[in-house]
């Protein structure tokens, strides 16, 4: 049921990096991104699929993880992602994007989900030093990243309390997500 999707796709930020991700499954993931709605129907999206080693450390540095979280750094060595899926807009296609990117990373999130994984999409990127790394054409801009693997960390949801919606860790570790009540994000006119 989609609900029950919905409510396992949580930003993940640490995983068991050992059970890798195969390319396959990077394929089915970004062809959900693929087949997602698109303005216009343009499909200026490209996927740029990562799942060895040595891509994924070109990209892991760049990216930031969690800005509630002052104190820490991004997942250590061995809590690190499996597996990239960098959403590209490709400027010979479109020179805008609107919200694409969003949509089929969402579509790739409920897939992973589906299938046991989870990730976190992550917008706080060093794109110019990515680029670089990766050895971008520039008729790509880096829109998002998809960091994804098995999940390392219980992540729970719970009633946002005196309008504080910063998530947190407790000290087992189990982070926590408040968020508002359905009530209190129904307008009613």
């Amino acid at each position: 049921m989609l609900a029950d999707l919905v409510r396992k796709n949580r930003s993940y930020r640490r995983f068991v990096e050992k059970d890798g991700v195969g390319m396959e499954t990077l394929r089915e993931l970004a062809d959900l991104g693929r087949l997602s709605a698109t303005g216009g129907n343009k499909q200026p999206l490209k996927f740029l699929l990562s799942c060895d080693a040595a891509t994924n450390a070109r990209i892991f540095p760049h990216l930031a993880w969690a800005a509630w979280l002052k104190d820490w750094a991004g997942p250590a060595e061995g809590e690190r992602p499996s597996a990239y899926i960098v959403i590209l807009g490709d400027k010979e296609v479109s020179t805008g994007f609107g919200v694409d990117h969003g949509i089929a990373a969402q579509s790739i999130l409920l897939g992973a989900a589906e299938k046991g994984l989870g990730g976190c999409m992550i917008g706080s990127i060093k794109r110019a030093e990515l680029a670089a790394a990766l050895k971008l054409p520039t008729r790509y801009d880096i829109l998002l990243v998809v960091a994804l693997g098995r999940p390392g960390e219980r992540v729970v949801l719970e009633e946002v309390k005196g309008g504080d919606t910063k998530y947190w860790r407790d000290a087992e570790g189990v982070h926590h997500v408040p968020k508002r009540r359905l009530e209190d994000v129904i307008v009613t006119v």
